[in-house]
């Protein structure tokens, strides 16, 4: 609960605390996607590189949000393809999301419009450099290895650069097109 303490106004409203795990079966898809990520590496990897890029200039005022929940909003983003407001308002309403981002008990203040302002993950999602996503990237790539979920013979990483959303081609589009031209009765 002690991270939590920026989200005082959410997690102090009247009534019961409410166990966010109790409302999010074991079979949700957000549930699953969260529970095999490497959190703490990615929380530890991120520190590190903010602190290097952006040292502490605080004297009081509100506590920063926890990197683990602007991180967690900022890769179900692009899973979910939301946008800042989308996400910072599913986070106020979908307890799968809730989980996602490591939150495991609140209270409601209904007076409270978001939980998460989009322009603090708008502000964080600037921090992020290709140096901490290639981190990133690396933990979850050792991670899922550790755990038996790929080996290496199947991992490809492709460095052609590309402009995003173009059309080039790759092995994987050629592939799926022979297959799909293969599986087509012949023309008469």
């Amino acid at each position: 609960m002690g991270k939590l303490r920026q989200l005082c106004h959410w997690v102090t409203g009247d009534g019961r605390s409410i166990d966010v795990s109790d409302f999010v079966p074991q079979t949700h898809p957000l549930r699953q996607w969260a529970d095999v990520l490497p959190w703490p590496k990615f929380v530890e990897a991120t520190e590190k590189s903010f602190a290097g890029r952006f040292p502490k200039q605080r004297s009081g005022g509100q506590e920063p949000l926890p990197i683990r929940v602007l991180l967690a909003l900022e890769l179900l983003k692009a899973e979910l393809s939301c946008s800042d407001e989308q996400i910072c308002s599913r986070l106020r309403t979908d307890f799968a999301v809730m989980y996602a981002c490591g939150i495991g008990h609140v209270k409601a203040d209904r007076s409270q419009a978001h939980f998460v302002l989009p322009e603090s993950l708008c502000q964080f999602r600037g921090q992020i450099d290709e140096t901490l996503m290639a981190q990133l990237v690396a933990i979850q790539a050792s991670e899922a290895m550790d755990e038996g979920l790929v080996s290496p013979e199947h991992l490809m990483v492709d460095t052609f650069p590309s402009e995003q959303g173009s059309q080039r081609v790759t092995d994987a589009t050629t592939l799926y097109k022979a297959k799909k031209k293969s599986s087509k009765p012949p023309n008469k």
